[in-house]
């Protein structure tokens, strides 16, 4: 075997050094390099997951909201209109004057529906687009980072 390797002009101990070399860099790299990566890598995606579960969240919050919304207009919207059809058989008793108190009150109190429904609205929609902005940023930190890696 020793003249196999003399013939082709490779020495044996030089190559089982360098054999061993190779293997202490790659056992090096793999424990400081690869595995810290990896682990970053599954960071960033538990991390992603969690924006986009807090995204789906804020949607459905939105949802819950609009609904919500809806749910007062509509019960706003049955009030006053209950409100107007008894002032209206009152109208018949009492007169014009009894009749325009009440259509009054009942658009007051459609404005103060449709006022806590926009303010709902907004209110959802604003805690929507943080969420939304921080799923960006977390992105946006993700790509960032990749980059510079």
């Amino acid at each position: 075997m020793s003249e196999l390797f003399a013939a082709f002009g490779i020495n044996w101990q030089l190559l089982l050094v360098q054999a061993i070399n190779f293997g202490l860099l790659l056992f090096v790299l793999w424990y400081f390099l690869y595995t810290p990566i990896l682990k970053l890598i599954d960071d960033r995606q538990k991390k992603i997951a969690d924006g986009v579960k807090i995204a789906e969240a804020a949607d459905m919050k939105l949802a819950d909201a609009k609904a919500e919304s809806e749910e007062i207009v509509g019960g706003a919207a049955r009030e006053a209109e209950a409100l107007v059809a008894s002032a209206r058989s009152r109208a018949d008793e009492k007169g014009n004057e009894i009749v325009k108190a009440a259509e009054a009150r009942a658009d007051t109190v459609l404005k103060e529906a449709n006022a806590r429904a926009e303010e709902a609205k907004r209110i959802a929609l604003s805690e929507s687009s943080k969420e939304i902005a921080r799923a960006a940023v977390l992105a946006a930190e993700k790509i960032l980072r990749e980059k510079s890696a």
